[in-house]
């Protein structure tokens, strides 16, 4: 595994749709408000069990996402334990999923017993271009550029020339998701735990400014007792 990739750039045909999502956290009892530990801080999903919430997510995913298209995981992939990695890849029918390591996919980033082999790349940070065909003749092609990491990144390569980052960690809500500039958590807690097409984050992130990331409370910090 390259740890930093060179740039991956995607030339997309009319039928292949691109994906973003991030800290799903498959199998991670201490998320579900049914079963959680945790006494104070922390992301809790709205289900009574784990497979509740697992199967939502799937679900989610399978619905909205089919097996010829694109589907980038910005980190955070899934918790208990090692086997969680594998059947939550059995369960998602998309074929091409790319990992960008999150701070809790230590298995993965160590790539034990091949488990890498299960994903079409992994990296810590990716830069990426998708290039998506006019919907006419003679319409120019729609070339986007993204920075992905699993942390926000304050300012990141490419910020003046229109390139938009998306990270994950925070697990921001709906209203809290959009940074000022060309950047936004694509977790799934801001999104009705759903994937983002790639033509909703390119609305999305029209018009905003070329500005860095002023960052607010990260919820991690606000867990530090439950460690």
């Amino acid at each position: 595994m390259n740890m930093i990739n060179p740039e991956m750039k995607l030339l997309l045909n009319n039928e292949q749709n691109v994906f973003f999502t991030s800290d799903t956290h498959y199998n991670h009892p201490n998320i579900c408000s049914g079963t959680t530990k945790w006494t104070e801080g922390g992301t809790r999903r709205d289900f009574s069990s784990v497979e509740h919430m697992n199967n939502t997510i799937v679900n989610n995913i399978n619905n909205m996402v089919g097996q010829d298209d694109i589907l980038f995981h910005l980190g955070d992939w899934s918790f208990g334990g090692f086997d969680s990695i594998g059947e939550f890849r059995d369960r998602i029918v998309c074929k091409n999923i790319h990992l960008i390591l999150g701070n809790h996919d230590h298995h993965i980033a160590r790539n034990k017993g091949g488990v890498q082999d299960l994903f079409s790349s992994v990296q810590y940070y990716l830069p990426l271009t998708t290039v998506k065909p006019g919907e006419k003749r003679n319409d120019k092609h729609i070339k986007t550029r993204f920075v992905l990491f699993h942390c926000p990144i304050a300012s990141w390569s490419g910020i003046g020339d229109y390139v938009i980052h998306l990270h994950g960690h925070l697990h921001s809500n709906e209203h809290s998701k959009f940074h000022p500039g060309k950047a936004m958590d694509a977790g799934l807690d801001g999104n009705n735990l759903d994937p983002y097409r790639l033509r909703e984050i390119i609305s999305h992130m029209r018009g905003r400014p070329r500005v860095g990331i002023r960052l607010g409370l990260d919820h991690h910090e606000a867990n530090l007792a439950n460690l």
